[in-house]
């Protein structure tokens, strides 16, 4: 079985392949501070909650923005499961171009998005990673990764909010019932996630601009199914897109290792 690690700077989740299959999906958190042994326990822990053995782990994939963690977390991942993981990043075979003014700035989480939406989309795409920044990434339909745009995350704002404003409590991000809202807790939800979808859309309408030509639009990340919901501009919402991308890159790389 293939582990594949996804690390962003708010949680570190972990999908489980069963050769093609995506069989189990974990969530930690990232600014936790953990040794290698603690990585090891929480690891161990996950898959016997699942029915998984040690052993059943026979490849690991990471792709990280947080270099901070990784001495722990490879070291944590050679003792439990006795393989060296691949970590994404320059020299792995991901089938895509990167037309970018300095490729390696280009973080492994979006490599990995853009390398899946391309490979299962087979179309001109823009990846939308709501996490703690908000990426939009534009694929062609050569699969030249060419455009990038950043924004603060939905929960960035919100905590911008809370903490610099005296009397505005931290909130829970759901979706309102209404943008009429009548109380400062509805009222913040309204202009964050309305204001969020605005913003979102705006983004969309002048990539389409720009480009004079329509593209898929696909949401990933912990609150892109909120914004599918609600936007008619997103077509897809895939929360499993960094695994997939991961697991292509993987096999690939392997293969032109052989």
């Amino acid at each position: 079985m293939l582990l594949t690690i996804d690390c962003g700077n708010t949680n570190i989740t972990l999908g489980i392949f069963n050769e093609d299959k995506l069989i189990s999906r974990f969530r930690i958190t990232t600014k936790q501070a953990r040794t290698s042994d603690e990585y090891m326990i929480v690891f161990y822990n996950l898959l016997r909650s699942n029915e998984l053995e040690i052993t059943n782990i026979t490849d690991v994939v990471i792709s990280s923005v947080v270099p901070s963690i990784m001495h722990s977390l490879n070291n944590s991942i050679y003792k439990l499961f006795k393989v060296k993981p691949l970590i994404v990043g320059p020299g792995n075979k991901t089938g895509i171009k990167i037309n970018a003014d300095n490729p390696k700035e280009v973080g492994a989480d979006r490599i990995v998005n853009v390398t899946a939406a391309y490979h299962q989309y087979h179309k001109a795409c823009l990846i939308i990673d709501f996490g703690t920044a908000t990426t939009f990434d534009y694929v062609d339909d050569e699969g030249t990764f060419k455009y990038t745009i950043i924004t603060p995350g939905i929960e960035l704002a919100a905590n911008a909010l809370s903490n610099n404003a005296a009397k505005l409590p931290q909130i829970e991000i759901t979706m309102p019932k209404t943008i009429l809202a009548t109380n400062t807790i509805n009222g913040m939800k309204a202009g964050l996630i309305y204001g969020y979808i605005g913003q979102v859309e705006y983004i969309i309408t002048r990539i389409k601009k720009e480009l004079n030509q329509d593209f898929l639009v696909i949401a990933t990340g912990g609150l892109g199914r909120i914004i599918k919901d609600n936007s008619e501009m997103v077509n897809i919402y895939n929360r499993n897109l960094a695994f997939y991308g991961m697991k292509y890159i993987y096999e690939n790389t392997k293969k032109a290792l052989k």
